[in-house]
C-alpha cells in the first residue's frame, strides 16, 4: 500500500516529476487505493535529478508549506553557448569567448545574485500563461515572454572549475528560483553565455536526497519540522477534531532550524498527539484553531 505522509525519492534523469507521481498512482491502484490522493513537492526538469517529495494522503494537505524551503542544488554550467531552453537540451540563441575566464571572475559574477532579486524564469518553464504551463506554448512554436519573479539565493559557492569548458556551483535558494535562469543571467553578466549541462537536486529543507531506486517514509514529528509543536492531551484533541479552539498552552521549539538568514516561511504550529502530526494550527482570538485538519493524522 502507499502509506499517508511524505516520501523522499530520488527522480532519475529522462523522466519528469509527474512520471514519479505516477509510480505511486500505480502501486496505489493495485493496492486497491484507486482515489488516493498524491503530489508533489516541487518540480524538476526531465534533465535533473535528486530529491522530489512524494505527499500522499493526508500528507498533501502540507504540500504549500514545501514551497518557501530552502532548496540545496549541485549544477554544471557549460560557458560559451546560451541555449533558449537555458540547458543541454536547448538550442543554441547565442555564443561567446569563454576563455578569458577565471575564478577570480567566476566567484565576483555570483554577488549580485545573492539575496532577494528579480530573475525571468525559462520560456520552457512550468509558469502559468493565461492557467497554461509556459512550456506547454514554448513547445508548440508560441513566443513565450514572462515577467520576472521575485527569487532569494540564500548562497553559492563553485565547487571545481574545468575552463573555458565548464564549472561546478552548488548553491541553496528559496522554492521558486531557477537554477536554469542562473545559468543564462551569469553567462549574461560574464559576457560569453552559458547554459545548465547537469543539475541534482541533493537537499530540501531538512530532507536529503536517498539516492537511486530509493525511498524514505516520514510521519509523525519527522513531518514540517521547522514548525513549533503543540502537544495535546486526548480532550484537546477532541476538541480541534470538533473545531473546537483550545488554549495556547507551551508551545515547543522547531526540531530543525532554516539556515541563519533565511526568509521566514511563516511556519504554523504543529498539533502532535500520541506521536501523530493530527493538524496545523494558528492563534485565534479564543486561542489556538484548526486551519488544517489531518483527519486521522499522519
Amino acid at each position: 500500500m502507499v502509506l499517508p505522509g511524505l516520501y523522499l525519492t530520488h527522480k532519475r534523469v529522462g523522466e519528469s516529476s509527474f512520471d514519479v507521481v505516477r509510480r505511486f498512482k500505480g502501486r496505489a491502484y493495485e493496492a486497491g487505493q484507486r482515489k488516493w490522493p498524491l503530489g508533489h513537492g516541487g518540480t524538476l526538469d526531465p534533465f535533473a535529478e535528486g530529491l522530489l517529495l512524494v505527499l500522499s494522503g493526508q500528507g498533501t494537505r502540507l504540500m504549500e508549506l514545501m514551497h518557501p524551503l530552502p532548496k540545496t542544488y549541485r549544477a554544471t554550467v557549460v560557458w560559451g553557448v546560451e541555449t533558449d531552453t537555458c540547458d543541454l537540451q536547448g538550442l543554441s540563441v547565442a555564443e561567446g569567448d569563454a576563455s578569458g575566464l577565471d575564478p577570480d571572475r567566476l566567484e565576483a559574477a555570483l554577488g549580485p545574485f545573492l539575496g532577494w532579486h528579480d530573475q525571468v524564469p525559462p520560456a520552457t518553464s512550468a509558469k502559468k500563461i493565461g492557467g497554461e504551463a509556459a512550456y506547454k506554448k514554448a513547445h508548440r512554436g508560441e513566443e513565450v515572454v514572462l515577467p520576472p519573479s521575485r527569487v532569494y539565493l540564500q548562497g553559492a559557492r563553485w565547487l571545481s572549475h574545468d575552463l573555458p569548458r565548464a564549472s561546478v556551483l552548488e548553491l541553496t535558494c528559496r522554492g521558486g528560483f531557477y537554477v536554469r535562469s542562473l545559468a543564462r543571467d551569469l553567462g549574461r553578466a560574464l559576457g560569453c553565455g552559458a547554459h545548465l549541462e547537469t543539475l541534482n537536486r541533493t537537499a530540501i529543507g531538512p530532507w536529503a536526497d536517498p539516492g537511486p531506486e530509493n525511498e524514505v517514509h516520514l510521519v509523525g514529528e519527522a513531518l514540517v519540522p521547522w514548525c513549533p509543536a503543540r502537544r495535546l492531551t486526548d480532550d484537546e484533541a477532541d476538541h480541534l477534531a470538533h473545531g473546537r479552539a483550545i488554549p495556547e498552552g507551551v508551545f515547543e521549539a522547531p526540531a530543525w532550524s532554516l539556515p541563519e538568514g533565511f526568509p521566514d516561511p511563516g511556519a504554523p504550529l504543529r498539533a502532535l498527539h500520541q506521536g501523530r502530526l493530527v493538524a496545523l494550527l494558528r492563534p485565534s482570538e479564543d486561542g489556538l484553531r484548526t486551519f488544517a485538519n489531518l483527519r486521522g493524522g499522519l
